[in-house]
């Protein structure tokens, strides 16, 4: 047999053997591919089943954001009812003081009433007596006496009682406690813006301006 009848046959022999190997070779590959492909997978489930960091901390970030809300609205609503338990409190005394003042208010006028009346009524015994003593007797001199004193006692009593006269005898006219009714020509006795006569006494209680007088004045 020649050499190269030698070689061909050898070369048959080993091309058995390689393909078998390659076969192998390439099973092994296959394989390898498929449990990587195996390991992604269950990774991939693994990463779907536990959620990542980021998303924890998102998560956890919104609890606690919520808390602060709740807490937040908690202490308003606490706040709220304070308030307005101090405002009911404070409308409820407001009230009492209202009424406790127009009770007081109602009884110094009622007091300060009584009070004059009171003052008055001494001089009402002598009006009465004046007039049995006017009954019994013709004297018109000591009738005119006694009402004198009984008319002198009486305006007393009021100016004890804060009732008091405007002056108006040559005094300059004054609107705030006069009232001109009537104008007469001014002479050298008797100068512009002077008050000539009172036609009705003023008078003013405790300084403040009850009746003004009616006067004449010169212009």
């Amino acid at each position: 047999m020649s050499k190269k009848n030698k070689k061909y046959m050898k070369a048959s022999k080993e091309a058995p053997e390689a393909q078998e190997t390659k076969v192998v070779d390439n099973e092994n590959v296959a394989a390898a591919e498929a449990e990587a492909a195996a390991e992604q997978a269950t990774e991939s489930q693994e990463d779907d089943a536990n959620p990542t960091e980021p998303a924890e901390e998102a998560a956890t970030e919104a609890a606690t954001e919520e808390e602060k809300l709740l807490k937040a609205l908690a202490e308003a609503e606490a706040k709220y009812n304070d308030l307005h338990d101090k405002y009911l409190r404070q409308m409820a005394e407001f009230e009492n003081y209202r009424k406790r003042t127009l009770k007081e208010k109602s009884e110094i006028i009622l007091n300060g009433s009584a009070n004059l009346m009171t003052a008055v009524l001494p001089v009402l015994d002598d009006m009465d007596r004046a007039l049995d003593a006017m009954a019994k007797t013709d004297d018109a001199e000591s009738c005119r006496e006694g009402f004198k004193l009984i008319a002198t006692k009486f305006r007393t009593t009021l100016e004890q009682n804060g009732l008091k006269r405007i002056e108006t005898e040559s005094q300059p006219f004054d609107t705030d406690f006069h009232e001109a009714v009537a104008m007469v020509p001014a002479t050298d006795d008797m100068p512009k813006g002077q008050v000539i006569d009172c036609v009705q006494t003023g008078y003013k209680l405790n300084d403040k301006v009850i009746r003004h007088a009616k006067v004449v004045v010169a212009n």
